[in-house]
């Protein structure tokens, strides 16, 4: 026989163990079988004529198998050689060898690896290295067909020789059942692994069992920094609320502006938009006279301007006699006058209280001066007029507008005069 027959079984028990459905590995199974060996020794054994050639072997072996992993092999065979070459003494030789194996059993039981030792004897006695691949096929819960592909290496002249197996074994002990796989929520995910074992049907699921959105606002557990966000939140990218503290209309995350104060108009960044809201091209942020006329030219200040002169407006305030508690504080001519303090914004007055010669001239005096303070004290808290903008000054009857002593000129003479004392330069209209 020829080594050639051994490496194309080998070739051919290759390609059957590749082209098999992997099965999935019992926890534990023992064994015990017989089985018949293609075997090849080295051409050069026995030394020095090298005359055995191919043969068979047939033998026994007891397997245990401790995990899925690991398991141990005894084997007892009888060894049938032919012989060759002019110098061989008969017709065959035969022999005993005797194996122990550890095996380690890839995944699923697709494939077995072993290594052990053998003690051969034909003639002589040889002790040599095993090693190899093979595989148990299920027939049966019982039963198993053996394949196995091996090598043997002598420890003592080198001598490297080859066995393929065929084999039948019988299952034996308790072999435990696969465990169950439950899954409770049914999401395709095994109660043994499934972090979120109560998960709502048709609720789609992760790696763990767990909804891939637990708080439902669209963004994926992997990457929500806040994953127990209200429903019907708005959230951002990373999953957390967006708010806009100041109600705005302009959301935290892009509000350059977040404390706006509520109604205020906005721009996109969420500060508020600076109006004009007299059309006078000043904004009303610096605009210090917001109700400006349209017709009316106004400084940077927003307010109008005067021409260049000086104005005086005379006021009909109403004293009683010898007092200067005044009687018509919202009299025409005083809110045309408030009116026109606010209009010209940038404007100061002087306020001129008047007597008539009636009486001391050192009592005209005093009483001119109250009447003055009386009326810039009602320009102030009545009308909200600012206190820097107005003086006053009591002239008593120093500047007699009718020197006459009759009563229509003491009437005349008794009066309440404000003079605009601010000079401008530009026109009065736009």
């Amino acid at each position: 026989m020829k080594r050639s027959m051994l490496f194309t079984a080998v070739a051919v028990a290759t390609t059957m163990s590749a082209s098999t459905i992997a099965q999935e590995a019992p926890a534990y199974e023992n064994w015990v079988g017989g089985f018949a060996q293609y075997y090849s020794p080295d051409s050069d054994k026995p030394e020095p004529l090298g005359y055995l050639d191919d043969g068979k072997t047939l033998g026994g072996e007891l397997g245990f198998r401790f995990d899925p992993k690991w398991g141990i092999r005894f084997e007892l065979s009888r060894i049938f050689l032919d012989m060759q070459g002019p110098n061989r003494p008969g017709f065959g030789d035969d022999g005993i060898m005797l194996g122990a194996d550890a095996m380690y059993f890839l995944d699923n039981d697709a494939a077995y690896l072993f290594g052990g030792l053998r003690e051969q004897s034909i003639e002589d006695s040889y002790r040599m290295m095993s090693y190899g691949v093979g595989k148990h096929w299920e027939v049966s819960e019982s039963v198993r067909v053996i394949t196995e592909l091996a090598g043997y290496r002598d420890f003592g002249q080198g001598y490297n020789e080859y066995s393929a197996k065929l084999g039948l074994a019988y299952i034996f002990g308790q072999t435990p059942a696969a465990p169950v796989r439950k899954d409770t929520d049914n999401d395709g995910v095994y109660d043994a692994v499934d972090r979120c074992p109560n998960s709502p049907a048709e609720t789609q699921v992760d790696a763990t069992g767990c909804s891939v959105d637990l708080d439902n606002d669209g963004v994926l557990n992997g990457v929500d920094q806040c994953p127990n966000t209200p429903a019907g939140v708005k959230v951002s990218a990373n999953g957390c609320e967006i708010k806009d503290a100041d109600k705005d209309g302009v959301l935290d995350i892009n509000d350059s502006c977040p404390n706006t104060p509520a109604g205020t108009k906005v721009n996109a960044k969420g500060c508020a938009i600076n109006l004009d809201k007299d059309g006078d091209g000043v904004l009303d942020s610096k605009d210090k006279c917001l109700d400006t006329p349209m017709t009316d030219k106004v400084d940077a200040d927003g307010c109008s301007v005067l021409l260049e002169k000086e104005v005086s407006i005379a006021l009909n305030v109403l004293f009683a006699n010898n007092s200067s508690e005044i009687e018509n504080p919202s009299a025409d001519k005083i809110v045309e006058f408030v009116d026109f303090m606010k209009r010209y914004g940038n404007t100061d007055v002087v306020i001129e209280g008047h007597s008539s010669a009636v009486g001391s001239a050192e009592y005209n005096q005093y009483l001119s001066q109250k009447r003055a303070d009386a009326v810039k004290t009602m320009l102030i808290n009545k009308y909200g007029i600012e206190a820097s903008r107005l003086s006053a000054i009591g002239y008593g009857e120093t500047q007699l507008k009718d020197t006459s002593n009759t009563a229509e000129a003491n009437k005349i003479n008794r009066r309440i005069e404000v003079k605009v004392t601010a000079k401008v330069k530009t026109t009065a209209t736009r």
